[in-house]
């Protein structure tokens, strides 16, 4: 295609002004790198990668050298300096990550945050994201939407923090791990109920899926597996009308991990605080609960 070839090869004959690029990069096919992108790679005065290795092997598919630096989560406090010092003194640093958006779970949030308090040039360059393939494919609504990350790896902290999100009328999103995943279901399933969901795999590669069932059918379905690999990428319907009210499992679920670590008048306050229920609910159902526990 000569004419794309003309527009990257316009690009990159711009001058690329000082200041701080998020470039997007392939979460898995190199075929979704935009040209842009290229150009600002191919022209960046210093590229920070999270993983150098895995970069290099992106920027040597596109034939593009230049100098470049790790940035992630171990090394972020002594390196961020030495980006933000780089910025002041007029250089253009890209940011990327091993796939898709930077700052999406990675640790660039605080160098755009001390660049911007510097009055240093942000610039996104967007592009790929596994947070929206996931949820453009999952066949469930896509105009209020929640990304929440990856969920903590142990059951009651993870069951914990889904009732926190339980209410919220949004399609949540959600990165998981292969190790973690069936359990990962298994607590959704019995904090959010049978709600509809899908679980996208290997997303833009050969052998993409997207699987699309109930929670507790998915549970079901993922109980037996070990021999799962990579990142998932986890899509959960919104609450119906009928579950905007808080159920009594999800408040007994969060006084159960509150009163691991408070008294039992500090937990029913922030358990109160965190779903907006009644107090007096929240009481009787944990009086009831210590009555089992004694």
């Amino acid at each position: 295609m000569p004419r794309a070839s003309e527009v990257l090869g316009e690009l990159i004959a711009r001058p690329l002004p000082a200041g701080l690029y998020l470039v997007a990069t392939p979460i898995g096919n190199l075929g979704d790198v935009s040209l842009r992108a290229l150009a600002v790679l191919a022209r960046a005065d210093l590229i920070a990668a999270e993983d150098t290795r895995h970069s290099k092997k992106l920027l040597s598919h596109f034939g593009i050298g230049g100098e470049l630096t790790p940035y992630h989560e171990h090394n972020a406090e002594r390196e961020r300096p030495r980006l933000l010092a780089r910025l002041r003194a007029g250089f253009s640093v890209a940011l990327i990550s091993d796939a898709g958006t930077p700052l999406v779970s990675d640790p660039g949030y605080k160098l755009v945050r001390e660049a911007l308090d510097q009055g240093l040039m942000v610039t996104s360059i967007p592009g790929p994201s596994a947070v929206l393939a996931a949820l453009t494919s999952s066949g469930l609504p896509t105009d209020t939407f929640l990304f929440a990350g990856f969920l903590p790896v142990k059951s009651g902290p993870r069951r914990s923090r889904l009732a926190e999100l339980a209410a919220i009328p949004a399609t949540l999103v959600m990165f998981e791990t292969a190790p973690r995943l069936a359990k990962s279901l298994a607590d959704m399933e019995a904090v959010l109920g049978p709600r509809e969901a899908a679980i996208a795999k290997e997303l833009t590669k050969l052998h993409e899926t997207v699987t699309r069932a109930t929670l507790d059918q998915l549970a079901a379905k993922l109980a037996d597996k070990e021999t799962l690999k990579g990142e998932f990428v986890v899509v959960v319907a919104p609450p119906s009308p009928a579950e905007t009210e808080i159920s009594d499992a999800t408040i007994v679920a969060q006084l159960n991990q509150a009163l691991e670590t408070q008294s039992f008048r500090d937990a029913v306050r922030d358990v109160t605080d965190v779903l907006k229920v009644k107090r007096a609910r929240v009481y009787e159902l944990g009086l009831s609960l210590t009555r089992k526990r004694d």
